[in-house]
């Protein structure tokens, strides 16, 4: 069933359009991924699908009866509301329908006469059987599944809405839509403000129901968990394709390759036309000539159109002064506020890694951060920055821009007289701001323009450890892979906290785990740490499934009963932290044979090579362990 459909719609903004002639249908039960570049109109769109704005040209038909609802932004209710006043008013249809079946049991129960008992009762069967249908007679339960797979714990739910923050309000905004429950749901930025855990649950929540959707994200795992069907906006046009992102991607990219050699083919045929028509328009092949001259004239008319990629901006960052090996060094860091946020952490991050910060909301990631690099004191614990260390901090709410700046200003470098106004913008466009919006307020800018003009302020400090509190919030997809590979090719250090899991796996050599009060480090990228955290599930749940045996006897608690100590032999800490500088010195050593071709070359020489560059870091590996054993032991 066709729920809306859309012919030669178009939309301006200060005169210019933003799209035109846009076609579509959208079906029952259809899960449609918006995606396009920044600017493109997926916003205004939306709006358009919603009836809160209106076109200019075209028409949009929507089925009469189908209810539609928007994702607000902006909370959405009344100052004395509590959570759950809240949530519930997203029932209000249900609501009023119970109203009216208990309106129709009075009736029955009041009728003076069997025709009028009879009509009453017909009418209460109507009401129960459409009850039932949209499983009214659980609506507690299902207020509780959804404010508590948000983040929600039952002690906030009658807390007054308007003391939340921000992030918990869209949250709630979130809930409210989910219960409403319409025949179309218009999720805009939806898993913005949730944490990998939230957004995972809603992502099994959303896949499960049979409402129709149009969800603009720049979440790709998000996309391809949800999505059925995508919608490519792009340059005022829009192209449909079945499927979720990843199928979109790889229908596009075969689609691109399929119509450049048709162009090419199209454009050989051209220039041997011109060609027969140069050779020939005057001779005695004049016929035959004006004959290739009109079907030259119908050939251009049929040209292919090529599939113009979708590039993000440039981005990049500057050349650094090299640091120290070791960039953050932290021994038995510790961390509350009303609750422990982290306890006993060692980790040194090493220079030119990315580590990832990950976590539920609230569990301390920020603050973390802010520890590792001195904006914060530790309760307990020591950490030191390495040698020549110069840190450059993006934070979450963009608060390093003023808003009454203008752009250029905001960015520019206060302490460096080197800069001048060229350089400034020539950095801008870089990061995809260009022409007036360098002399616009802060303020004017939209989400995605703010955090690239942070990202830019961010590359002018030329700081060499790079840290970045949630970068990818705001931005498009094509600016995420632009800000990917701009850490990948960074020759210094990144600390980054974020919730979008393709971006973790993308640039994260290792990753912090923050939460329920403990900091835990996981080598590798994402899908590595969500290996070890299944792995660990299943092992607990083989341990509760396990039947119960009888308890051992207690071990001895003497010191030579425990098991490190027999592996670790007693080691100073200072002789133990120069043994491992000593082997990432011989690790760099290995690691710069294995990028000259000359040692390729000689196959005796690339194993015995490859080999030593395993066991040094096997070593090393051992070494830090040691050093942690040492380190705990001395404290």
């Amino acid at each position: 069933m066709i729920l809306i459909n859309a012919q030669g719609l178009g939309r301006q903004y200060a005169g210019d359009p933003i799209f035109n002639d846009l076609a579509f249908e959208v079906r029952a039960g259809e899960r449609i991924g918006l995606v396009g570049p920044n600017g493109a109109g997926k916003t205004t769109l939306m709006k358009l699908l919603d009836g809160s704005e209106q076109p200019e040209y075209g028409k949009i038909y929507i089925r009469p009866g189908v209810r539609v609802s928007l994702l607000r932004q902006q909370p959405d209710f009344e100052a004395d509301q509590t959570l759950m006043d809240v949530a519930r008013s997203g029932l209000a249809s249900l609501l009023d329908l119970q109203h009216e079946l208990e309106e129709a049991a009075r009736e029955m129960a009041e009728a003076d006469d069997d025709a009028d008992r009879d009509r009453a009762a017909r009418r209460y069967d109507e009401l129960h059987e459409q009850l039932e249908h949209q499983d009214a007679y659980s609506i507690d339960h299902r207020v509780e599944e959804i404010l508590s797979g948000l983040g929600f714990a039952e002690s906030e739910f009658q807390r007054p809405a308007s003391t939340f923050s921000g992030g918990q309000q869209s949250r709630l905004m979130l809930a409210k839509l989910l219960l409403e429950s319409p025949d179309l749901m218009l999720l805009d930025e939806p898993s913005n403000h949730l944490d990998i855990e939230t957004t995972e649950w809603l992502e099994n929540y959303l896949s499960r129901q049979s409402v129709a959707m149009v969800v603009v994200s720049h979440d790709r795992y998000f996309l391809d968990k949800v999505v059925t069907r995508t919608w490519e906006l792009n340059e005022g046009k829009l192209e449909v394709y079945p499927g979720n992102y990843s199928q979109y991607w790889r229908l596009r990219t075969e689609r691109a390759k399929v119509l450049e050699r048709q162009a090419e083919r199209h454009e050989e045929k051209t220039e041997k036309l011109e060609a027969y028509i140069r050779k020939y328009g005057a001779g005695q092949r004049a016929t035959q000539a004006h004959d290739r001259e009109r079907k030259l004239e119908k050939h251009r008319r049929d040209a292919v159109e090529v599939i113009r990629d979708v590039v993000g901006p440039v981005m990049g960052f500057e050349e650094v002064d090299r640091s120290g090996d070791v960039v953050i060094e932290a021994r038995k860091l510790s961390k509350s506020y009303d609750k422990p946020l982290f306890q006993g952490l060692n980790v040194a991050v090493q220079r030119g890694e990315c580590v990832g910060v990950l976590g539920p909301n609230g569990a301390g990631k920020t603050t973390l951060i802010k520890t590792l690099i001195g904006r914060e004191k530790a309760d307990s614990g020591e950490v030191k920055l390495g040698h020549k260390v110069q840190v450059g901090y993006h934070d979450q709410g963009l608060q390093s821009l003023s808003h009454d700046t203008t752009v250029v200003r905001a960015v520019w470098p206060e302490d460096d007289a080197d800069w001048v106004e060229g350089d400034v913008r020539g950095l801008l466009a870089r990061f995809g701001l260009t022409g007036d919006q360098a002399f616009q307020k802060v303020g004017q800018l939209s989400g995605g323009e703010k955090a690239k003009a942070a990202l830019a302020r961010l590359c002018a400090t030329s700081a060499n450890l790079l840290v970045m509190d949630e970068p990818t919030n705001h931005l498009d997809i094509w600016s995420c892979e632009s800000l990917e590979r701009s850490i990948r090719e960074f020759e210094g250090t990144v600390l980054v906290v974020s919730h979008d899991r393709y971006f973790l796996n993308s640039v994260a050599d290792r990753v912090i785990y923050v939460a329920d009060g403990r900091a835990r480090v996981v080598e590798g990228d994402y899908e590595a740490f969500q290996r070890l955290m299944q792995k660990e599930k299943q092992e607990a749940a083989e341990r509760a499934n396990k039947p119960k045996e009888a308890s051992p006897p207690p071990r001895s608690t003497a010191r030579n009963s425990d098991p490190a100590r027999k592996k670790f032999p007693y080691r100073k800490v200072v002789d133990l932290e120069r043994e491992i500088a000593q082997v990432e010195a011989e690790i760099v050593e290995v690691e710069d044979l294995l990028g000259q071709p000359a040692t390729w070359r000689d196959q005796t020489k690339a194993v015995s090579t490859q080999d030593r560059h395993v066991a040094l870091k096997a070593r090393q590996e051992t070494l830090y362990k040691h050093w942690e054993f040492a380190l705990e032991s001395e404290w």
